[in-house]
């Protein structure tokens, strides 16, 4: 897919780039029911926006990646919540770090409790909500190896979505290319290329904490979406 033309880079905070995304998720004339389905912690405030652009539910998807033994932010594995977990291994940049099939068992009790620590937080224990049969638009801040995500989609389809989306305000072309078998559409902003790190393409990029992802989720619930001190969306 080709990037989207008039966006500018850096965006100014992940608000303004989930108002942005979702002008372009709108457009796609998604048929319900729709669900979407951020990945916490980043993914939440993209995803706040677009769900009430769309005035669509939103919910999580739990996933942790494993990241390498040197580098715990390059994924080199992912597990998605489920009956049972998923685990997806990016085998390519696992043999690049170094690391063998032995660290990421031994790294997956702990990705399996900080899953059970957030459902049990964010989301009181509940069940996930059901998407047999739904539209189900997967959203993050953005995307660099693409373990995360793939582990991400392929846990919706296994519970049932008939139609998946994977909307991201940035990602490099080649992981777009890769992820692109395990989706019906894909909406991105920016493919910009060196890519790097996805925090170089916001000028604001904290971390966000528990309380955002409480705030943003209880915000959805009242049929809106928290207020931000983003930038203007042009």
């Amino acid at each position: 897919m080709r990037p989207v033309a008039g966006v500018t880079l850096p965006f100014s905070d992940r608000a303004q780039a989930g108002r942005l995304l979702a002008q372009q998720v709108a457009a796609l004339g998604l048929r319900p029911p729709l669900v979407v389905l951020a990945l916490p912690r980043g993914g939440v405030p993209v995803a706040a926006e677009v769900a009430r652009a769309l005035q669509a539910p939103l919910d999580l998807l739990l996933v942790r990646k494993i990241g390498a033994p040197w580098n715990p932010e390059l994924a080199v594995a992912a597990v998605v919540d489920g009956e049972p977990p998923q685990t997806v291994i990016d085998e390519e940049t696992l043999a690049a770090s170094g690391a063998g099939h032995d660290h990421v068992q031994r790294e997956l009790p702990a990705a399996l409790r900080e899953i059970a620590r957030r459902r049990h937080l964010y989301m009181h224990d509940r069940a996930p909500r059901s998407l047999q049969g739904v539209t189900a638009v997967v959203v993050d801040d953005g995307i660099a190896t693409g373990t995360t995500a793939r582990a991400a989609l392929r846990g919706v389809r296994l519970h049932g979505a008939s139609h998946v989306v994977l909307a991201v305000p940035v990602a490099p072309a080649g992981t777009l290319a890769e992820l692109a078998a395990e989706v019906d559409d894909v909406v991105c902003l920016a493919q910009p290329s060196p890519f790097g790190a996805v925090g170089r393409f916001y000028r604001d990029f904290h971390a966000v904490e528990d309380d955002e992802v409480l705030a943003a989720m209880a915000a959805a619930r009242d049929g809106g979406a928290p207020a931000s001190d983003g930038a203007n969306d042009a």
